[in-house]
């Protein structure tokens, strides 16, 4: 079950104060739909372009305050299956922007222990864009910071086709009984193995729906939204957003 924050910065009671979190009880994992980078661009009359440049300088902030903060994984919703649909030109600067950035930040996300990692199916990618990952994989590899999640080409339903025809292949070979499938035995043959679900799921930009993101482990997320585009999310808003899952009754289903 999701459950649902709101939050609007302009009437916020915290804005005036310093957010105080429990750094004991800080989120494992934290995924970001970034939304909102198209509409901050109108807003200002610029191309669309220029409101994703602006989202990638957000996660640049992001990452760091995650970092500071201990969360050890942060996965950002950077290219959906469904956006090959937007216009040749807006996709093409998306993909150049992903290089600019793994070129620019490598040697500092490095530095920091971040390790670098992609959910998704990047064979469509254009072949730059393949290889920089390829390169920034395998860099940050053996680093033991906070993992930094892209879903690249990546859709929920995607993800789950895919594993659930490894499982069947798997049962083929009869290297699994089919008696034997469980939650854990897909859950192996998701992008996100060996990792924990995402504890909340933030969406900025005033919109309330998944998109197709991490669909299987969204199961006990809690979701937390607000009506700041992602180009304008700060690390107060982490904060914040951080504050409201430390105030939440997590039951899973059961009883306290």
């Amino acid at each position: 079950m999701l459950n649902f924050f709101k939050s609007d910065r302009k009437v916020n009671s915290h804005d005036n104060n310093r957010i105080e979190i429990d750094m004991n009880r800080i989120p494992e994992h934290i995924a970001i739909i970034m939304d909102g980078n198209g509409r901050w661009a109108k807003a200002k009359n610029l191309p669309r372009a220029m409101g994703h440049k602006a989202g990638v300088e957000t996660i640049r902030r992001v990452i760091k305050e995650g970092d500071k903060l201990g969360v050890k994984y942060m996965t950002f919703y950077a290219f959906s299956t469904e956006n090959w649909k937007r216009p040749k030109e807006e996709v093409s600067a998306l993909m150049k922007l992903l290089v600019q950035y793994l070129r620019q930040e490598i040697g500092e996300l490095d530095a920091n222990g971040v390790l670098i990692n992609v959910l998704g199916d990047l064979s469509r990618l254009p072949r730059e864009c393949i290889d920089e990952i390829k390169r920034a994989k395998e860099r940050t590899k053996n680093n033991t910071g906070i993992v930094m999640n892209f879903a690249l080409n990546y859709g929920g339903r995607d993800e789950i086709i895919r594993a659930t025809k490894e499982v069947a292949a798997a049962v083929e070979k009869g290297e699994i009984a089919i008696d034997d499938i469980d939650g854990r035995t897909i859950e192996k043959y998701l992008y996100t193995a060996n990792m924990p679900d995402p504890d909340i799921i933030i969406r900025p930009s005033g919109e309330q729906r998944l998109s197709n993101f991490l669909l299987w482990q969204c199961a006990y997320s809690e979701f937390w939204y607000s009506n700041i585009n992602w180009p304008d999310f700060t690390e107060k808003d982490l904060r914040m957003a951080i504050y409201d899952f430390q105030n939440r009754d997590r039951r899973f289903g059961g009883i306290k």
